[in-house]
């Protein structure tokens, strides 16, 4: 009989808060009968998003928290001084063991600081990177780091390398993935003093598949399965991807939309481009988990409505029955072991 995974779910964080977070919760529930959520937020306004829905209410339940941390606040302070809101209550589901997961679309600068200060990292991982899938044109790629860490070192990026190897392995499926660090040009002398440190740490490492430097037009095709980065780069990378993306479909809306025989056109290509968008829809993936924790955090869009909530919870229980941390850990303390 498969375990319950328990995921703490932050119902005030994000744009849409709590409507959309609700509906989520509850569109997670009925697809996935291994799972039971924590709402964790102002009890009153969750309620009333509830009432709305059929749902097994033994499986939802509402943990109140008083305070909200807002996106503009600066996250060490609101983590330190707002012991009652959302993220810090939920992640202290997760620290205590109540709760496998934590996923908010809130803060992300709090959502990081608490991942690290309250969850706490596993002994030996150095930083804690954020590493949300993009699509390309062979599916998929892990984007590590892109939010958390623009001090990296080369040490961090080896580390972000092998854990992403982990995710990408047991999460996503892909036997031996390629990493590949992001670089101005594919000669291993370009780049920076940060990359060019790093580079031959990573052809050395003997548990990651190492191909090279990979250019930002490379990165949509697929080239690597791991693209290792700073976080200050990648974030860059992850903005341009979304916005470009956004463009690109509005534009192609508007062009068969222009005239009637373009009209006439989109009705019969309709069916194969919608399955194109969808590929392309970042939603899709769920949310970007913050690894090399002592339990399971993830960051979603601030935008993101019920369906990329519900997938970033059916995320959170295909993470726990893979055992992502514990294979993290001992990743980890492999590493350590041959260093000794």
């Amino acid at each position: 009989m498969a375990e319950i995974t328990r995921v703490a779910l932050d119902a005030m964080g994000g744009d849409n808060a709590p409507g959309e977070i609700v509906k989520g919760a509850v569109d997670a529930v009925s697809r996935e009968k291994n799972v039971q959520i924590f709402l964790v937020g102002k009890e009153d306004a969750i309620q009333a998003e509830l009432v709305k829905y059929e749902y097994d209410k033994e499986r939802i339940e509402v943990v109140h928290a008083a305070e909200v941390i807002e996106m503009a606040e600066p996250p060490v302070n609101a983590i330190r001084k707002k012991k009652d809101s959302s993220i810090v209550v939920g992640m202290k589901l997760v620290k205590t063991g109540k709760a496998d997961a934590f996923v908010s679309a809130g803060s992300t600068g709090a959502v990081l600081v608490g991942g690290q200060v309250i969850v706490g990292r596993i002994k030996g991982v150095d930083r804690a990177p954020l590493a949300p899938l993009i699509p390309t044109a062979k599916g998929f790629s892990l984007l590590i780091d892109c939010g958390a860490n623009v001090d990296a070192r080369p040490a961090h990026l080896v580390q972000f390398a092998k854990m992403g190897t982990v995710y990408m392995e047991h999460i996503m499926n892909v036997k031996n993935p390629k990493v590949g660090i992001v670089n101005i040009g594919a000669e291993e002398e370009k780049g920076n003093a940060l990359v060019k440190e790093t580079f031959p740490l990573l052809r050395k490492a003997e548990d990651i598949n190492f191909a090279g430097s990979v250019e930002a037009r490379d990165i949509p095709y697929g080239k690597v399965d791991v693209i290792v980065c700073e976080a200050f780069a990648g974030n860059i990378i992850l903005k341009l991807f979304e916005g470009t993306g956004a463009v690109l479909i509005s534009k192609i809306k508007e062009g068969l939309m222009s005239t009637l025989r373009s009209k006439i056109g989109a009705l019969l290509i309709k069916p194969a481009l919608k399955e194109t968008v969808k590929s392309f829809d970042s939603s899709e993936y769920g949310g970007a988990p913050l690894l090399g924790l002592n339990g399971l955090v993830v960051k979603t869009h601030g935008s993101s409505k019920s369906k990329e909530i519900c997938n970033t919870i059916l995320q959170c229980v295909t993470f726990k029955n893979q055992r992502i941390s514990e294979k993290i850990k001992d990743c980890i303390q492999a590493e350590q072991k041959s260093a000794e």
